[in-house]
């Protein structure tokens, strides 16, 4: 599978936002590289980074450098040129050149799928927009087989065999009307792409993207790659108990996923997005004009800390990527890692960087240590938690454990497990987050407080 819709990216973002703090001094370049440096060792220290980052601002390079293993057997380092698959960070490429191809007159992304696909099942409904926004209704191709799946998707496949997994199945939804990640989309706007220009989809990207770019790092076909700077995906950072990741052949990912990059060559790429190259003006706000869950062509659109920003992720066995992008600002943070799975997410460090060169209070990553919590403590700490109207925290116990989730479908929050660093003080390994449950004198639980990296947070209040 590629990276679906990492939900407690967005929750993590809402609650960074919730709550009211003092700005950090603004501090030099210098200054810039040395804090964000700090940042990212204390969470390779920790087991949540080991790759390449590089971070630029206004077209000044403030920190390009590798963290951490690029092969745990050989303990060969990652650098600043290791190459990494970047998982469905593909997408925004593959947007991209739909548009151009709407420049050239080739398409409309208002054209019906069955201009393209008549067969399709819903064809007739769904437009090349609804492929690019997440917004068709297909059913998503990657939720049908996994790593144990691997004398399939380890292999070359054809177009057809991928196709026919979702091609007669009923649409889950009326096109337009619901945003679901799907990867199948993007599949067929790669087989778009080909039918149209009469190239590979590979070789398309290459001639108007990587070519024009010098993104000479960059290719498609990652398991057949030769470079020495190749990074070797694992499932987790432990380099004492490696645990290599099952590769997905290329024609798999396609153009959904298969691109494979370098920090360097995707600033390349930042820049010629920031300087309006490849695509027009008009393209490009069309690429960054938000639809359902603010998801645009290609890119999700928001704000953190006030400032807009345009991002989007990959994850994958064995890899992760992050890619942020403040217009506003002319900040570039690249994160690019060779451990992971489906659904693992960089967001987190991406908003630490991000609280760092935009002046704002952030913490290092610390070690916890979790003990063993009493279950009938946990029990009662289990309820409804309302910081306002639009926002509740449900917080339940279940197989002798503790979960916290988002009652509002916006938080994106999914059920996560809390553990325990004291009786009343909780963590999430996903985030940076920790809840401090509260009792009055007759040990009644009163509230719950979250804080973040910029420390405390919100007062959640126990209504039921």
């Amino acid at each position: 599978m590629l990276m679906k819709y990492h939900s407690i990216t967005f929750f993590l973002f809402a609650l960074l936002q919730f709550g009211a703090a003092k700005a950090q001094q603004n501090a030099d370049t210098g200054d810039l590289s040395r804090q964000i440096d700090a940042y990212v060792n204390s969470a390779f220290k920790l087991g949540k980074f080991n790759g390449a980052v590089l971070v630029a601002q206004k077209g000044e390079i403030i920190l390009e450098k590798g963290y951490g293993w690029r092969n745990f057997a050989t303990r060969t380092l990652n650098d600043s040129n290791s190459v990494f698959q970047i998982g469905s960070l593909t997408k925004p490429f593959t947007a991209m050149v739909i548009l151009k191809l709407q420049e050239e007159g080739k398409l409309s992304v208002n054209d019906r799928l069955n201009k393209y696909f008549p067969q399709q099942k819903g064809a007739e409904t769904i437009t090349l927009q609804n492929l690019l926004d997440h917004t068709s209704g297909l059913n998503n191709y990657t939720d049908i087989f996994g790593p144990e799946d691997s004398a399939i998707i380890s292999h070359p496949v054809s177009q057809q065999r991928v196709i026919g997994i979702f091609k007669q199945k009923p649409l889950s939804f009326k096109p337009g009307t619901k945003f679901e990640y799907c990867n199948s989309g993007y599949f067929l706007l790669g087989v778009i792409i080909e039918k149209l220009t009469g190239m590979s989809y590979e070789r398309a990207v290459r001639q108007l993207i990587f070519s024009p770019l010098q993104m000479n790092n960059s290719g498609f076909d990652f398991i057949n790659l030769h470079s020495a700077s190749k990074a070797k995906g694992y499932l987790t950072a432990d380099a004492d108990k490696p645990d290599p990741a099952v590769l997905m052949d290329s024609t798999v990912t396609y153009a959904a996923g298969a691109i494979y990059s370098t920090v360097g060559d995707l600033y390349k790429w930042a820049k010629a997005i920031g300087k309006g190259e490849i695509l027009s003006k008009s393209s490009r706000d069309e690429a960054f004009t938000p639809h359902l869950e603010r998801y645009g062509d290609g890119w999700w659109i928001d704000t953190l800390f006030g400032e807009k920003y345009i991002t989007h992720a990959g994850g994958l066995q064995g890899f992760m990527s992050n890619f942020m992008y403040f217009p506003d600002k002319d900040i570039t943070i690249i994160l690019l890692n060779n451990f992971g799975n489906y659904g693992g997410s960089l967001s987190d460090i991406n908003t630490g960087i991000s609280a760092i060169l935009l002046g704002k209070p952030y913490s290092l990553y610390e070690k916890h240590a979790e003990i063993k919590a009493d279950k009938t403590l946990l029990k009662q700490y289990a309820g409804t938690y309302r910081y306002n109207a639009d926002h509740q925290l449900i917080v339940t116990f279940k197989d002798d454990k503790l979960f916290v989730e988002a009652s509002n479908p916006k938080d994106k929050l999914p059920q996560v497990e809390l553990h325990a660093a004291s009786e009343s003080k909780f963590y999430m390994n996903e985030a940076q987050l920790q809840f401090e449950f509260i009792k009055d004198a007759s040990g009644k639980i009163l509230k719950v407080i979250t804080y973040n990296t910029r420390g405390k947070d919100a007062e959640w209040v126990k209504v039921k």
